[in-house]
């Protein structure tokens, strides 16, 4: 109950109101999956606060009406729209060489984009869709980014919306879930997993970037994904699922933060430091297979590694 809108209530009462009071005019930040859900409310929450906000989306129309959106709530013209299908690795790149032209320093970027599919659809590319845009996705934007988030360094940070449900699931090497009894539920939560081992993992591989890596979990909260990936579940908790602004409020904070406060590689729930494994669930030591997985993930995205 933690994750619902009761424990939001709970723990908010340790909030301090000032953290969210910084501006930060003339940062630019993208945010990916940015239409809808808790990436819309995260790039309202950023643009209210000054930013130029960059929110990739995979489609223009929903796209176009969440930028107009924003910008007449906000009042920031510096928002803009970039279109890009985030389940492919050729799409992302070609979005970040024609990005990279603007040669602007990336503060913040927000890994929101994500979903949950129950049956196993394969992309143009032959990877799975989950995996696609959770994990490959994810690791293909951000690796990308890292030239431009170096620009903004000391100050630059990447922000990936995890999942509770990583708790129970360990890493594995079968990425793309090769059983033939493909459970969707099962593997998003273990590339949420592979989202907080990844962070963790950037953590101390560009320790000397100057870019902090956070994961965090935004909590139940009333989406169009939640409703569709797990209608039951959302039926169950009706009524006491988060708002999106509450989903979004700690991915929010951490790009707020000074970074002293913040530890990079961590995990992050209602603007708190969260343990990644939980006691006797046996994840700790599958870890151990991230640097297999990130050398399956550049294999994957045609990525050579950025020296550290």
């Amino acid at each position: 109950m933690n994750s619902t809108k009761t424990g939001f209530r709970e723990h908010s009462k340790n909030f301090n109101s000032e953290d969210m009071q910084t501006q930060i005019e003339g940062k630019n930040c993208i945010v990916t999956g940015a239409n809808s859900g808790i990436g819309y409310a995260t790039a309202e929450g950023l643009a209210t606060r000054g930013a130029n906000v960059y929110m990739v989306c995979r489609n223009k129309e929903r796209g176009e009406a969440a930028l107009s959106e924003i910008q007449s709530k906000t009042g920031n013209s510096n928002v803009h729209l970039e279109v890009c299908d985030l389940s492919s690795v050729s799409e992302i790149k070609s979005f970040a060489s024609k990005f990279s032209k603007k040669d602007v320093p990336i503060h913040v970027l927000v890994n929101n984009a994500g979903l949950l599919e129950y049956n196993r659809i394969t992309t143009s590319e032959g990877f799975e869709l989950n995996f696609a845009v959770n994990v490959l996705g994810t690791f293909t934007m951000t690796e990308s980014m890292l030239p431009l988030l170096e620009k903004a360094a000391p100050d630059a940070r990447v922000i990936t919306v995890s999942s509770g449900g990583m708790y129970t699931a360990p890493l594995t090497n079968d990425l793309q879930f090769s059983d033939d009894n493909f459970d969707g539920v099962t593997q998003y939560a273990r590339n949420k997993r592979v989202q907080v081992a990844l962070t963790e993992k950037w953590a101390e591989m560009y320790k000397n970037k100057g870019i902090g890596f956070y994961a965090m979990h935004p909590g139940w909260a009333e989406t169009s994904g939640l409703a569709k990936s797990l209608p039951g579940f959302y039926k169950l908790l009706s009524g006491n699922l988060r708002t999106i602004e509450e989903g979004a409020d700690t991915v929010i904070w951490l790009a707020l933060q000074p970074k002293e406060k913040l530890v990079s590689g961590a995990f992050y729930f209602d603007r708190a430091e969260a343990p990644k494994h939980l006691m006797f669930a046996a994840t700790r030591s599958s870890h151990a297979m991230i640097d297999s997985i990130i050398g399956n993930l550049r294999s994957f995205a045609g990525l050579s590694a950025l020296s550290s």
